[in-house]
């Protein structure tokens, strides 16, 4: 099966095996958004270990799929200083979603209104929620492409099974994701339907990133090393601002990092595996 994956995405090209990556990744969500049509409520445990589980994702994402190759090909292209491009990529990822995060008005899961982070505004907790998620979903997204487009290049330490997997240990967290936007809203009176429509709304963005980060190293191979630790350093720095406080506002702190362990070994196992 990952066999056949990894060649129709050979032959589809990475701009269109990215998009169809973060299609996949984006349906996940709608998967798990729509756990609304069936449950108005989730256990607050269960909630907990799943958002734990979504970090440990990301973080063995980011070194797994992302700094380790980044560093392997710049000791090839940047004899001086190797770890310079990969170093200033990763640090410049994470200023990126830093400045997102202090523009964007928006609103961390199991936070109270009075907390919403960013430039002040009267929108609904809500489209706060939305948000929060889509800024999660930025440097996913990203991350995806980017790897289907140094696969496409030949970088060393990428492959397109690699690329596969990424999307695939993605996708499994976006479950959660979903549930994070469309549980609350259901919980505060919103229809299932319309819970439904703005969890899953909350991953549109992925495409649009995932053919965005494609397109671009597709054409600059040089910059490969900048681009991967970019996208590694835009996704730890959600997880330790964002993703890790959400899991600690409970008393279900020892299931979330159990959670976040379970996510960071399947994340390794399907990228050591399949990659």
């Amino acid at each position: 099966m990952v066999e056949q994956i990894e060649i129709l995405a050979t032959e589809l090209g990475p701009v269109k095996a990215a998009l169809l990556a973060t299609v996949f990744t984006w349906l996940m969500t709608a998967l798990g958004a729509s756990i609304v049509f069936f449950f108005k409520t989730v256990n607050r445990a269960f909630f907990d270990s799943m958002l734990g589980f979504t970090g440990g994702v990301m973080i063995a994402a980011s070194f797994w799929s992302l700094l380790n190759p980044s560093l392997e090909y710049a000791k090839d292209i940047y004899p001086v200083f190797p770890w310079a491009p990969v170093a200033g990529g990763f640090l410049l990822g994470g200023l990126f979603i830093f400045g997102l995060d202090k523009l964007l008005p928006h609103l961390h899961i199991n936070f109270q209104k009075s907390e919403t982070e960013g430039l002040p505004t009267t929108w609904h907790k809500s489209t706060l929620l939305l948000l929060a998620i889509t800024l999660h979903n930025i440097p996913e997204g990203l991350a995806i492409g980017i790897l289907f487009g140094a696969a496409a290049q030949g970088l060393d330490g990428t492959t397109i099974a690699a690329a596969v997997a990424l999307a695939i240990g993605i996708g499994v967290q976006n479950i959660p994701e979903g549930m994070a936007v469309s549980m609350p809203l259901r919980r505060n009176g919103a229809s299932r339907f319309k819970a439904f429509w703005y969890g899953q709304l909350s991953a549109i963005v992925e495409p649009m990133a995932g053919v965005l980060g494609a397109f671009a190293v597709l054409y600059m191979k040089n910059v490969l090393p900048f681009a991967l630790s970019f996208a590694a350093g835009a996704m730890i720095f959600v997880v330790v601002e964002e993703v890790i406080p959400e899991t600690q506002r409970d008393k279900y702190t020892d299931l979330a990092t159990l959670g976040f362990m379970l996510g960071f070994v399947v994340m390794m196992i399907l990228d050591v595996s399949l990659g």
